[in-house]
Formats: structure tokens, C-alpha cells, sequence
């Protein structure tokens, strides 16, 4: 099972796109377990995780999150959001960006 941490300025807006990842998720069969917070829990979180999921309005902190996540000794995915996926909640479109590399 994957664990997947959306995170965003105050962890709202990420909630409801971690509630529509997690009902595509489930019309897909994936097991999958998807949290969202605030940005400022990061930390707390990366030795549990396999995917970090930034919130589009939160990109310039994309390369910190990669540097803190390999420091973690964990291989953790870590992408932004696109704007249009996010904008959409589009929980289908936030899945796909597992399968990127």
C-alpha cells in the first residue's frame, strides 16, 4: 500500500482533493492511504510516506521537499500538482502523477 501526503498552505484545499483521490482510488482498486496537511507538517510526516503531493500554489518549495525527502534515506516521490488538476480536484488527475516519473 502506498501512503500519499498532499500538502498545501493550511491543509483545506488539499483535504478535498485527498477525499477525490481517495474515491478514484478506490473505483481503481488501488490501495492506497492519502492524508492531507499543512505544509508546515511536513517533517513530521516523511518517515511515513511514499508520495508528496505539493499543492500547485506551493511549487517553489518543490526542490526543499526533494532534498528533504532524500535526506530522509526513504525513496519518496515527490511532484507538484498541476494547476488544472488541482483547480478541478480532480482526483484522477492527481493519481496519474504516480505513474510519472
Amino acid at each position: 500500500m502506498k501512503t500519499i501526503l498532499l500538502i498545501c498552505g493550511g491543509g483545506a484545499s488539499s483535504g478535498f482533493m485527498a477525499a477525490n483521490m481517495r474515491k478514484a482510488a478506490k473505483k481503481k482498486g488501488l490501495e492506497v492511504s492519502i492524508s492531507a496537511r499543512s505544509e508546515s507538517e511536513l517533517d513530521e510526516h516523511l518517515d511515513t510516506i511514499d508520495v508528496l503531493l505539493i499543492g500547485p500554489h506551493l511549487a517553489y518549495m518543490e526542490e526543499e521537499a526533494k532534498e528533504k525527502a532524500e535526506s530522509s534515506g526513504r525513496e519518496i516521490l515527490v511532484k507538484v500538482i498541476p494547476q488544472k488538476v488541482y483547480g478541478m480536484m480532480d482526483g484522477v488527475g492527481a493519481l496519474e502523477l504516480l505513474d510519472s516519473k
